[in-house]
């Protein structure tokens, strides 16, 4: 009979031993996880400030943006500091943590993308009501339900997962996940089993069905529309398919795929790939793609530049 318990810590054991080189590996992701927060920070400030960018498009982005911080300040402090340790441990309460705040910033991630989609529908297919659509105040909802809805629904599948009794406490990835706790449990999760399958349905189903449906409008238009409306369609649209498409990528290796017979080494490629190219990715593409955006953080630039050298 294999013996189940409460486990008060988990053991994280895809790190590999890197010698001198988790110096090297340390700056590195450091250096990386300091652009994050600048460029992503700095894209907030510029819009929020600027009363011409209080318009949906940007304000969805805002909300983008400050979730790309919230997700690395959830992974990245914990993975420096487990690059530099020799013991790959973490306590229980901060590893379900860590699962909220990861698995949320994947789910606003998602919705706030798909909320995206429907709103450059607007704009392209509808740019007429456009206006009437997208108020001040359906924005305000909307943005606060593409927080609000991943909060609590992942909250409900931590605490559905953390009582459970276990039957190990070492998990084959670089940090804490779900559904390798799942894996490791005793006790009977029938009940989180079905609890993940309406969670999948909700958040991945709903929000692809939102997207495609958006992208096959937009299609329509493009095909049938002017040249003009092409043009504006590539140009506000590119942006967030390569987000949509690479955020996807990402998400579908790290979390449906069983990462035990991985190397370690390929298993943190995979994890900064889906945690560093998607936060540095964004601002850099969405700051040049935007004309309007683009203008104003230069406009900000010659300003503070012009008050340093007076």
């Amino acid at each position: 009979m294999v013996n189940s318990t409460r486990t008060s810590y988990f053991t994280l054991a895809a790190y590999c031993d890197t010698g001198i080189f988790r110096y090297l590996l340390f700056m590195i992701v450091m250096l990386f996880y300091v652009l994050i927060i600048c460029s992503n920070l700095l894209l907030i400030v510029v819009i929020c400030m600027n009363r011409s960018l209080h318009e949906p498009m940007y304000m969805f982005l805002c909300s983008l943006f400050v979730n790309e911080l919230f997700g690395s300040s959830g992974l990245f402090p914990f993975l420096l500091l487990q690059i530099l340790s020799d013991i790959h441990t973490v306590p229980a309460s901060f590893c379900f943590l860590q699962i909220y705040c990861l698995y949320t910033y994947a789910n606003v991630q998602f919705c706030n993308l798909s909320i995206m989609s429907y709103d450059r529908y607007l704009a392209i297919c509808r740019p007429l009501q456009y206006n009437t659509r997208m108020t001040s105040q359906k924005v305000s909802m909307l943005i606060a339900l593409v927080w609000l809805y991943p909060f609590i629904e992942v909250a409900v599948m931590v605490a559905l997962s953390a009582p459970l009794q276990l039957c190990g406490n070492i998990i084959h990835k670089v940090y804490c996940d779900n559904f390798s706790i799942i894996k490791l449990a005793c006790s009977d999760t029938t009940v989180n089993n079905i609890y993940g399958l309406v969670y999948t349905f909700t958040i991945i189903v709903g929000v692809l069905t939102l997207i495609f449906y958006s992208y096959l409008k937009i299609l329509i238009i493009c095909f049938s529309g002017s040249k003009q409306t092409r043009q504006k369609a590539v140009s506000t649209c590119t942006p967030h398919l390569v987000s949509l498409l690479n955020f996807s990528f990402g998400c579908f290796f790290e979390t449906r795929f069983d990462m035990t017979n991985v190397p370690n080494v390929v298993q943190i490629i995979l994890l900064l790939y889906f945690s560093l190219l998607q936060p540095l990715l964004n601002p850099i593409m969405y700051g040049l793609q935007m004309s309007k955006l683009r203008n104003t953080y230069k406009h900000y630039v010659r300003f503070w530049k012009d008050v340093f050298v007076d």
